[in-house]
């Protein structure tokens, strides 16, 4: 095995509609060959949406992929993670090489928090990018859209309070 680096995501291209089933794959494979310790996560980005019917919201739900014909990958990416991946069913390169065997660039931090967002899962280190008086955009729930301000960062229990107006009145969400 290399040298352990460090840990960065990486974005995978499939055919759109085959992510989950390039993700299974990658996981039998992670398993299979040990790799639990260089390949940690791997995530198709997807959204609880209303399913709509004639033009109005039901009761029922499903998942809708945000990012269609990719997957992302958290790596320490060493040769054999590299060819793990790439060699999986499904898997039709990495975003960011340029082919003829060069490894691929891992996405920016920033872009990357945001697909994790989206995905509602939390990182703990993006807490680390918001201070009191950072403005912000609202990504989901009620007021999503809307811009803010921090005006607490609590991450203990990843909450981030965040002061937004409406109805002409200050307010402070969570």
């Amino acid at each position: 095995m290399s040298q352990l680096g460090e840990k960065q995501w990486y974005v995978v291209n499939t055919y759109s509609g085959h992510e989950n089933k390039v993700k299974e794959n990658l996981l039998r494979r992670i398993e299979s060959m040990g790799m639990q310790d260089y390949i940690l996560q791997v995530l198709v980005a997807e959204q609880e949406v209303p399913v709509m019917k004639n033009g109005l919201p039901t009761d029922k739900t499903k998942m809708k992929n945000t990012y269609p014909g990719y997957v992302f990958v958290e790596v320490i990416m060493t040769d054999e993670a590299w060819f793990i991946i790439r060699n999986t069913p499904g898997v039709t390169g990495f975003v960011g090489s340029s082919g003829g065997g060069t490894k691929p660039f891992p996405v920016p931090k920033e872009q990357i928090d945001t697909v994790l967002k989206k995905a509602g899962i939390v990182n703990k280190d993006m807490y680390n990018d918001y201070l009191v008086g950072t403005p912000v955009r609202i990504l989901h729930g009620a007021l999503a859209g809307s811009n803010g301000v921090v005006s607490n960062v609590d991450i203990e229990n990843n909450m981030i309070e965040v002061e937004v107006t409406f109805f002409g009145r200050k307010n402070r969400v969570n």
